[in-house]
């Protein structure tokens, strides 16, 4: 008796081989091929193959309408900042996240609000019914039309819907739907993909929005095929660690908004809660007469934080040194060290250096480059930065401080949380800031001019 057919696919392109191969031709993906098992059909089987009779014909440009997309406000600020003002009518946004980092509580807290005027269905693969009333208990939620279902079967989940017609769907998790119609196991690609696509389509056909949980691999990546992102309109991702309270949303896609914010939460006993004002938390904590340590500035979407920048220089005992940047790309340290060490003859390369962004932030801009270099001199020469100065620019290879964008903004919130000395490059003094009375901008051409305004003292 003749076997199931069995195929290869890649879980980065979707690509098909009747072998295993270790790297995709199509891709060049190392070790991406799955085995999935397809169940021929033939007319043998009274299973003919349906050819297409209708389709979308084409429209004037000039002639098509422009969609009402309405919005929903999920009742978390920080998470409608993310989304681009709210949740988005016949949309698809894709969550992703560490195990136990906040997702499910996440999505929970916002079924409670959106609950007050949609209807809501929560539906779990991965939690029994019993489990998730006791969160509920434990987050004080209580939503009359909020409806729980734990189920991995797509098809019924979708008679569900069908029965309940609801406003809002969250699927938690992608990787647990599976359908009869394939003999693959729950998490392939084939399930993953159809599982994606069977709800996407009852959003936009339904106009309702939906909530897809997915995990992530071992590297980081949403688990999974790649083109599961594709399918969506938004793909979230929830960041933080375990053993910090501090949790971070950011977008990667989002058709409907940018993807230059961030939302800042944190775990608490009752939940997750928003923070407003990351700038005041993070500067609460920073510590007093230390050296390597300097205040900074950067623009996340249209918001503007106050990070502190921490650093630890000290003597090497190994032939050589070692570097390490957390929260601040690596490549650009080292260019940084290496512009500090030919133009101004700092002796680094003779020394252990640690770089660490305090809150959990992640610096990609280059306006944080003034900063980090006044950290890094500060922590070489244990002289301590007066807790008053801030400063923001970006350093070329031959030391020259350049221009930054959204240099009214940035003094704007540096000012609101008390510093009184303002290090800026010099080109953006042109655009004439007004400034309280008390408050200095400094403006520095190059970083031989920043050792005039640093202002430092010995370290006691």
């Amino acid at each position: 008796m003749k076997g199931p057919k069995k195929i290869f696919v890649c879980r980065e392109c979707g690509s098909t081989s009747p072998k295993w191969l270790g790297k995709c031709p199509d891709c060049q993906a190392w070790d991406s091929f799955d085995e999935e098992i397809v169940e021929e059909k033939n007319e043998k089987q009274g299973i003919k193959q349906s050819r297409v009779t209708e389709y979308s014909k084409a429209e004037l440009l000039s002639e098509l309408e422009l969609p009402n997309f309405m919005r929903t406000k999920t009742g978390m600020d920080e998470l409608d900042r993310v989304l681009g003002g709210g949740l988005v009518d016949r949309s698809a946004v894709l969550l992703s996240g560490e195990p136990g980092i906040g997702k499910s509580t996440l999505l929970l807290q916002i079924s409670s609000e959106l609950a007050k005027t949609r209807r809501v269905l929560y539906v779990s693969g991965e939690e029994s019914k019993g489990q998730l009333k006791l969160r509920a208990e434990r987050l004080r939620i209580k939503g009359e039309s909020l409806y729980l279902q734990t189920e991995t079967d797509t098809e019924s989940i979708l008679s569900e819907c069908e029965r309940i017609k609801p406003d809002v769907i969250i699927i938690d998790s992608v990787q647990t739907l599976c359908s009869y119609k394939f003999s693959s196991a729950p998490g392939s690609i084939t399930q993953v993909r159809e599982g994606a696509m069977t709800f996407i389509n009852y959003a936009k056909t339904n106009g309702a929005a939906v909530f897809l949980v997915g995990h992530v691999n071992k590297e980081g990546g949403i688990s999974g095929p790649k083109f599961l992102e594709h399918m969506v309109d938004a793909v979230l991702y929830f960041e933080g660690e375990r053993t910090n309270s501090y949790r971070i949303i950011r977008a990667i896609k989002n058709r409907y908004g940018s993807t230059n914010e961030i939302g800042v939460f944190e775990m608490g006993d009752a939940g997750l809660i928003e923070i407003p004002n990351p700038s005041e938390v993070v500067m609460a904590e920073r510590p007093k007469n230390t050296s390597g340590s300097c205040a900074g500035c950067v623009i996340q979407g249209t918001r503007p934080i106050i990070t502190e920048i921490q650093s630890l220089v000290a003597k090497s005992v190994y032939p050589t040194a070692k570097r390490t940047s957390d929260g601040f790309d690596y490549n650009r340290m080292c260019l940084l060290i290496a512009v500090l060490e030919k133009r101004m003859g700092l002796k680094f390369y003779e020394n252990d250096i640690y770089l660490n962004v305090a809150g959990g932030l992640h610096l990609d801009e280059p306006s944080a480059d003034l900063s980090i270099a006044m950290a890094l001199i500060s922590g070489i020469t244990d002289r301590i930065i007066s807790d008053d100065i801030i400063a923001f620019g970006e350093i070329g290879l031959s030391g020259e401080v350049r221009a930054v964008s959204h240099i009214d903004y940035r003094v704007k919130e540096a000012v609101r949380l008390g510093f009184t000395k303002i290090i800026i490059p010099k080109k953006n003094l042109a655009k004439h800031l007004s400034v309280p009375k008390g408050v200095e901008l400094c403006g520095v051409g190059n970083i031989y001019e920043v050792l005039v305004h640093m202002k430092t003292r010995a370290a006691e």
